[in-house]
């Protein structure tokens, strides 16, 4: 399957992700600069929630999560929703491996659980509660994993909820629920 748009047309993104998926490296050309400001948007919204002196910048997080995106196996795009689903949980991913290893090296030695409250005393950066909300989301996923798919879609992919009620196959209503219900279950745990 080759993917050939008209002269001016934009193009369609899920055509371009199903091409690819086929194969088509004319379609990968294609679909990153139709998607790079998307991109840019979901990065620069996870950088925005880290500490500012964050040596990691939007570009740097687009790109390492591209290279992750390329080696990913066999996988079929379904539509626009779900491509940047799987680059919210990538970017979740590599923020967190960014972050345990910060901790890691500032401290000489493994991470550790640290309350919420003691984060926001002992340290400016968010590296620790990071840490910590992953370790809580992880949580919440073997309790429920579609509430945490939610929480990573919401508030990682910054997906709309039409747009995760799309990528989840359920009614806008049951995300507005399990998101509501998901946020004070996180702060409950992370409060602990």
């Amino acid at each position: 399957m080759r993917y050939n748009p008209g002269i001016g047309e934009q193009p369609n993104v899920t055509a371009l992700l199903r091409a690819w998926s086929a194969g088509d490296p004319n379609a990968l050309d294609a679909l990153m600069p139709a998607l790079h400001g998307e991109l840019r948007r979901v990065a620069a919204r996870y950088m925005a929630r880290e500490r500012k002196d964050h040596t990691l910048e939007p570009s740097a997080l687009i790109n390492e999560a591209f290279l992750r995106l390329i080696d990913l196996p066999n996988i079929q795009w379904q539509d626009r929703a779900h491509f940047f689903a799987v680059c919210a949980q990538i970017m979740r991913r590599i923020l967190i491996n960014y972050a345990v290893a910060r901790s890691t090296a500032k401290r000489g030695a493994a991470p550790v659980n640290v309350p919420v409250e003691a984060v926001a005393l002992a340290t400016p950066d968010r590296t620790l509660e990071l840490i910590e909300l992953d370790r809580v989301l992880e949580k919440l996923a073997a309790l429920d994993p579609r509430k945490a798919r939610i929480v990573e879609l919401r508030f990682f992919g910054g997906l709309s909820v039409d747009e995760t009620a799309a990528v989840l196959k359920v009614s806008p209503q049951t995300v507005l629920r399990d998101w509501s219900i998901s946020k004070s279950w996180l702060a409950r745990e992370m409060g602990r």
